[in-house]
């Protein structure tokens, strides 16, 4: 069963801990913000349910609470930012923002960020270009859960694709994806409710298929999309290897099988060869290639001739990337969050930790 929270409870609820662990007013504020988008958008992996894990990694010193989040190598469109150790959730867009302003200057904007951390969604940071009619562009590198195609070793992370294209009357076009079949935290939900994973998603430490959610907890792997080759996995492996090399090996991050896990309780891998967690931004200005409401216009026009698409026997409509975040978050802002069991008690032991109020179906 799942119980309903208002976004502005869950909002002042989830600054108040980021306050509680050393963050800046308006650190706080920020990595709430942008915590808090994925429960709008229905990314409820990437969202509230995270924050417990984000004040593990804080206590066990491996995310900085203030961090000197700073630009280490640039040019005019280019820049490589280290994040300080800090959490991902303030790094990313302020790293975001620099691209922007890379953009407006000059047209493109591309930075690399090292020595950072988890950022929640990367539809959030590709998403502030909008509004500067610039197309946003984000990737990050991720704990090493994914076997590439025909190995049993997890050398990948879920490495996430984002990619915001704005338009004119017409919402934005907003694409955003993990390079394997499943994120992980789709497994941490299905473990939370007992239920199984679909065929195609992870393999069991000998490479076979499972459904097991618990599966990587025993030496399994998360699949690249595709699930096997003959659906092609190795164009997903592919995808979640340039994002890597963008992300890290580009920045100076760790990459592979080096990428520091989430689980504040899994040891740090050895030998490490960079800093932190990698992410890649960029931010195109739409009238460095053509008149920005000329564009918008021709966005428009894509996006109703895909929304006016024969469809096949049984749906209604042909979706276009973002239309179900979008449309998920308009319900919740009006109808509230929905928490599963396991999350309200993560949310309660944290108020117990931190001495905050915590009322159920606030």
């Amino acid at each position: 069963m799942s119980q309903l929270f208002s976004y502005r409870y869950l909002f002042q609820f989830s600054k108040e801990v980021f306050l509680k662990i050393g963050c800046t007013e308006d650190d706080a504020f920020l990595a709430t913000t942008v915590l808090l988008s994925a429960d709008l958008r229905g990314i409820d992996s990437h969202g509230i349910a995270r924050l417990g894990g984000y004040v593990r990694l804080w206590e066990a010193q491996r995310v900085n609470a203030k961090p000197d989040v700073k630009i280490i190598h640039q040019t005019p469109s280019t820049a490589t930012v280290d994040g300080g150790s800090g959490l991902g959730l303030v790094v990313a867009p302020k790293a975001m923002q620099i691209a922007i302003d890379k953009a407006k200057a000059v047209g493109t904007g591309w930075v690399s960020v090292q020595n950072s951390n988890h950022f929640g969604i990367a539809g959030y940071h590709a998403m502030m270009a909008l509004e500067h009619d610039m197309i946003g562009i984000c990737m990050t590198n991720a704990s090493p859960l994914v076997a590439p195609t025909f190995s049993v070793e997890r050398l990948l992370g879920t490495n996430p694709i984002c990619v915001a294209v704005p338009a004119g009357s017409q919402p934005a076009f907003v694409a955003d994806l993990a390079t394997t079949t499943a994120a992980n935290g789709k497994l941490e939900i299905l473990q939370r409710k007992n239920s199984e994973a679909p065929s195609g998603w992870i393999q069991d430490k000998e490479g076979k298929p499972s459904i097991d959610p618990h599966e990587l907890k025993v030496g399994g792997a998360l699949l690249p999309l595709g699930g096997d080759r003959e659906h092609g996995s190795h164009k997903g492996y592919a995808l979640g290897a340039v994002v890597d090399i963008f992300s890290a090996i580009l920045s100076g991050a760790n990459y592979g099988p080096w990428v520091p896990p989430f689980p504040a309780y899994v040891p740090m891998p050895t030998n490490m060869p960079g800093k932190g967690i990698g992410h890649f931004f960029g931010a195109m200005r739409i009238d460095a290639f053509r008149p920005a409401e000329e564009f918008k216009h021709h966005m428009d026009n894509w996006i109703e001739r895909f929304r006016s698409a024969k469809t096949v026997e049984g749906f209604e409509k042909v979706i276009i990337p973002g239309d179900p975040e979008r449309e998920m978050e308009a319900e919740r802002k009006l109808g509230g969050i929905p928490l599963v069991g396991a999350v309200v008690d993560d949310l309660r032991k944290l108020a117990e930790k931190f001495e905050i109020e915590f009322r159920v179906n606030s």
